[in-house]
């Protein structure tokens, strides 16, 4: 099954180009994450997905576009930039910390008003939306956010290195902090798609229970996966993230659309 190029717009990237997928799989990324934080787990995933990795504004080739500062305004963004292809083939989502609150709040869109259910939500390293707190990182001054930065090891040392590299990462770090921190969980149904929850077991600012909390978000199946690692184990275990991802697209979409 040939899928829609909807990735050419200003908001997704297609860094390994699968025509023939069977499946989408959109990638959100955390606070201060670009779409090709991406690129090497899409290297692992099989000719059968599509990556397509969401670049939010303020950073590498959007860097001149203002960042947006709301969980729910970065959500209707995605969502409008996959309204056009939603309803053709199957599209799943995945978001590691920031990013599981966008890819909640699109599924929520997806759901509600194009009654297009995604195939699975991967929700990595973030709060059940109903526990949602603040850190008030968004709040501190430079120093203080690249002091939150080495404590969970988020951003390329070349970059905390980088005085000028610094100065240009930091608007839209801070912009996505104040995103990330100012989320408020809006009550509603439980979403009808199957979610996923995947977190690192030394991870010092999400517990495993708050990972698992996102079981009381949806009214289909729910899965936990505990990787080594702290808040960014996917950056060491993306191979077996790749297959969790794998495997489990391959069952939600095995009637119809069989992954290979």
């Amino acid at each position: 099954m040939a899928l829609p190029a909807a990735d050419e717009s200003l908001w997704l990237r297609r860094f390994h180009p699968r025509p023939n997928a069977a499946v989408r799989l959109v990638c959100l990324p955390h606070a201060g994450g670009a779409a090709s934080s991406y690129a090497p787990l899409s290297a692992l995933l099989p000719p059968s997905v599509q990556a397509l990795a969401v670049q939010y504004p303020g950073r590498q080739d959007r860097r001149h576009d203002t960042p947006l500062e709301s969980v729910h305004e970065l959500a209707q963004a995605v969502f409008e930039a996959l309204r056009p292809s939603a309803d053709q083939g199957p599209l799943a989502l995945f978001g590691h910390s920031m990013g599981a609150s966008v890819g909640f709040e699109v599924a929520r869109l997806l759901e509600d008003e194009l009654g297009v259910v995604p195939a699975v939500l991967f929700a990595s390293g973030r709060p059940a939306p109903s526990l949602h707190r603040s850190l008030g990182i968004h709040r501190m001054d430079d120093a203080g956010i690249i002091a939150e930065l080495q404590a969970v090891s988020g951003t390329d040392d070349r970059v905390l290195d980088n005085a000028e590299l610094l100065r240009l990462t930091l608007p839209s770090l801070r912009s996505d902090y104040k995103a990330a921190e100012t989320y408020r969980y809006r009550p509603g149904p439980k979403l009808a798609c199957d979610i996923v929850g995947l977190t690192g077991d030394g991870d010092n600012r999400v517990s495993i229970e708050e990972v698992a909390a996102w079981k009381e978000h949806t009214a289909g199946s729910f899965t936990l996966q505990v990787f080594s690692g702290g808040h960014f184990y996917l950056q060491e275990q993306k191979a077996a993230v790749a297959g969790v991802l794998t495997d489990t697209l391959r069952a939600a979409t095995r009637t119809g659309h069989p992954l290979h």
